[in-house]
């Protein structure tokens, strides 16, 4: 077991028995979120999409995603959660700082605009800038490692401009704790941007970028 699953091995063993958590933890991997007046169905499947193009590179047995809210006890028995949207939300008080335990014990976020929809990634740079004092939201320079963990992605070119595109992210003391890509990812890699068609990020591109982040989340 690596050291990303050991430490959430710890943390659940206060929550259910360390066997069982080790089952859980070694057999699940997509938690997906319910915020605001998101019920975790935008761009439908995508969630189980993101399960198998990982399953497919990952000797981590994956099952079904488990849909979660931020105030759910069972966020800190998942080691992978992903959020998507279109649309503008505010984080609670109550659910920011069940997001600060949850990176502050190891746990890993995937987030994704839909259908390039400018609210979605707006809010999520607002709200997740609010989680650790002095720690914004700001862009992954390409010499980072997930760039690397499983392709080797040099740049990421956006569809429609003349332009790189970056991912996004949240770092606790140093470790990068939560991802996110404007670009309408989810609509690319679970849907060859049919919903998305002319904009975001090529579909061969997303898989490959969502797969980087999933393996640098369970290895790190």
């Amino acid at each position: 077991m690596n050291r990303k699953l050991t430490v959430l091995l710890l943390l659940t063993c206060g929550v259910l028995h360390c066997s069982q958590a080790a089952d859980d933890i070694s057999t699940f991997f997509i938690g997906r979120l319910k915020f605001g007046s998101n019920d975790g169905s935008d761009c439908g499947d995508v969630g189980k999409d993101l399960i198998s193009l990982v399953s497919r590179a990952s000797t981590v047995q994956v099952t079904q995603q488990k849909l979660l809210k931020l105030s759910d006890t069972g966020l800190f028995e998942t080691p992978f959660l992903f959020m998507n949207g279109h649309n503008d939300f505010i984080l609670s008080d109550t659910e920011l700082e069940n997001l600060r335990v949850y990176f502050a014990h190891g746990g890993f976020l995937l987030a994704s605009g839909c259908c390039t929809n400018p609210e979605f990634p707006k809010a999520w740079r607002r709200e997740f800038s609010r989680i650790f004092p002095g720690e914004k939201v700001k862009p992954i320079p390409y010499e980072h490692l997930i760039y690397r963990s499983f392709y080797k992605i040099e740049h990421i070119r956006s569809v429609d401009e003349n332009r790189d595109v970056y991912l996004e992210g949240v770092f606790y003391q140093g470790n990068l704790v939560a991802v996110l890509c404007e670009q309408g990812l989810c609509c690319s890699f679970a849907m060859g941007n049919n919903c998305n068609r002319g904009h975001g990020v090529a579909p061969e591109d997303g898989k490959k970028i969502a797969l980087n982040i999933a393996v640098y989340a369970l290895t790190h």
